[in-house]
């Protein structure tokens, strides 16, 4: 890999600052076992940087070709598989999602209490597909993120709803079809589970498997040779073990690479959060993005299509204005969320710099944002759950930013 700093309009004192910061502050203190960062603009490679162990336990450096798990910086691969379709013309965004999955005519919206005495309604608009990419389709995580409570989430439990891939995807969408909405579509927003049912939406609209439809659409074409929701045996030196920061601010084993869930094929390939793979997996990924959607000669995506993607569909709103729970991979105030990216609407309000990027991050703090205005895009991936322990993101980007010398 060439890599020229200066060619990338960086200083390389400035930049060379970042890899310091994350030695010091977090690799060397053990905050975090190790990590990688790239950093590219206009499509030079700036800065590729590899630090700490991949596996403390067994005493293994971090390597370029690790593996690492991205969970939900899955939901932007999904989101663009499934607009692949759009682009055939095999459904409208407008279309309601009832229209693919019958039994989601039935879904009722929550208005008070809880298991048999709860009381709920009709809702007054049709949950669309539109709804299910931008995560405002009244649908919530079902109890399964940290520290947040919703007041439908036991309905969630009661249905047996798991994120531990004993469903099919066909199985899984079911169960969904029971639980009470915690909104009307359209009104507020809440990360949840939709963009597994945007992939389950991949294969009935595509009639592929969603993993097969993935790895012939999209990480063929893109070259993410390492990408998957397996880790296979041949593959297993380079898995990278997981970790969680304990109350006395130490790191405890979360999972261990030889005996991951990982390791078995799931019956419900997760498009929200079930993926792993190689930073430069992901970074044909993001040059695709900062690309237009073009990547070696291949239109993987339309230019207007990912544009439509990457716009603000909360109808001007933030998240701040929209969101339900305090919970997601980005901060609230000034930032919008189109179809499975955040995006920077207002640098000010959210006090950081890069307005008019779109991004999103994964709950073992992995992290990308690509920039159109900048012609940049970063990747940050380690290890860490959650990803709510340390503000990476916006420590990352100060610096990337104050780097930058050239227009």
């Amino acid at each position: 890999m060439h890599i020229d700093p200066l060619a990338a309009g960086f200083s390389r004192t400035k930049l060379d600052k970042l890899v310091e910061h994350l030695d010091t502050r977090y690799v060397q203190p053990g905050k975090i076992p190790g990590c990688r960062v790239l950093v590219s603009r206009r499509g030079v490679t700036a800065l590729s940087s590899t630090l700490g162990q991949m596996d403390i336990e067994r005493h293994k450096p971090m390597r370029e070709d690790t593996i690492f798990r991205i969970y939900s910086m899955s939901k932007p691969i999904t989101s663009i598989a499934l607009m692949m379709l759009f682009e055939e013309g095999r459904f409208q965004l407008s279309d309601p999602v009832y229209k693919f999955i019958p039994a989601w005519r039935e879904h009722r919206v929550w208005v008070e209490g809880s298991g048999s005495e709860m009381i709920t309604r009709t809702p007054t608009t049709p949950m669309t597909i539109q709804h299910l990419l931008c995560h405002t389709a009244g649908l919530t995580y079902g109890g399964f993120l940290p520290g947040l409570e919703l007041p439908v989430d036991a309905a969630y439990a009661a249905a047996g709803i798991s994120r531990a891939g004993t469903d099919t995807l066909a199985s899984f969408a079911e169960k969904l079809a029971h639980v009470p909405l915690l909104y009307d579509p359209g009104t507020r927003w809440s990360y949840s589970l939709a963009t597994d049912i945007c992939g389950y939406l991949v294969e009935l609209i595509s009639g592929q498997p969603f993993d097969e439809f993935l790895r012939e659409r999209l990480f063929k074409p893109l070259a993410m040779s390492d990408t998957g929701f397996t880790v296979p045996d041949d593959k297993l030196e380079r898995f990278a073990a997981c970790y969680e920061r304990t109350a006395d601010k130490t790191l405890r084993l979360q999972d261990d690479p030889e005996t991951s869930r990982y390791r078995t094929t799931p019956l419900a390939p997760s498009g929200a959060g079930g993926l792993v793979g190689t930073m430069s997996d992901y970074a044909n990924f993001c040059d695709m993005l900062r690309q237009g959607g073009q990547f070696r000669g291949q239109q993987v995506i339309g230019r207007p299509t990912l544009e439509l993607m990457t716009r603000n569909h909360l109808g001007g709103q933030s998240l701040a204005q929209m969101a339900m729970g305090g919970f997601s991979e980005t901060s609230n105030e000034g930032v919008g969320f189109g179809l499975g990216f955040a995006s920077t609407t207002d640098a000010i309000a959210s006090g950081t710099v890069g307005e008019g990027d779109f991004y999103w991050g994964g709950l073992a703090s992995t992290l990308f944002w690509v920039d159109p205005v900048e012609d940049l895009y970063v990747i940050f991936m380690t290890q860490l759950i959650p990803s709510s322990v340390f503000n990476f993101r916006g420590q990352v980007k100060n610096i990337i930013y104050g780097a930058i010398t050239a227009d």
